[in-house]
């Protein structure tokens, strides 16, 4: 329900007026430093169990303006990366998950100052997790890679010519939604 709601309100508020000034144009590089939410795996353990927030970084270039008239196309990178541990006693388990590559979103000004894309990502996705503790029962611990891709919208509203702050849904996979900062650089 929640993710239904931030995505409504995304749409409004991209609908409500017509830009006046582009926020992002060919050669602008953006970066993004997010903290995911939503999408807990392992949220029924409750005791022993803490994981660190999906933390994101991506990196935007405009590279074609005049697209559907107003937009712009953006390459670059991306790099997600979350860890959780379960311990209790002398034994417990941890999981590493880092995404990481090039991503592609289409820019398009709908109100000032307001920046909204939509965009793919194909990416490396690599989680590895093993035993822990004094007490290892197994010797457990393996990994697991694959070619990751996801489709995401966000916004970036900016306070300053070069500072504000985003909103990504989609984005890694990890998380449902990655909320932070965005520089122009």
């Amino acid at each position: 329900m929640k993710k239904n709601g931030l995505f409504l309100a995304l749409l409004f508020v991209c609908g409500v007026a017509a830009a006046q000034t582009p926020t992002f144009e060919k050669g602008d590089k953006v970066l993004n430093l997010g903290i995911g939410f939503g999408g807990n795996y392992y949220s029924s353990y409750s005791s022993g169990y803490s994981k660190t927030p999906f933390l994101s970084a991506s990196l935007d270039v405009g590279v074609v303006d005049g697209v559907f008239d107003k937009g712009t196309i953006g390459v670059g990178g991306y790099i997600g990366f979350s860890s959780s541990k379960w311990e209790s006693g002398n034994y417990g388990w941890k999981e590493t998950d880092l995404i990481i590559g090039p991503r592609g979103t289409l820019n398009y000004p709908l109100v000032e100052k307001l920046d909204t894309y939509a965009g793919i990502l194909l990416a490396y996705h690599s989680v590895t997790w093993k035993e822990t503790g004094n007490q290892t029962y197994l010797g457990y611990g393996g990994g697991s890679s694959g070619i990751y891709f996801s489709g995401f919208i966000g916004a970036r509203y900016y306070f300053s010519n070069n500072f504000g702050v985003m909103l990504e849904l989609g984005s890694g996979g990890l998380a449902l939604a990655s909320l932070g900062v965005t520089l122009k650089l």
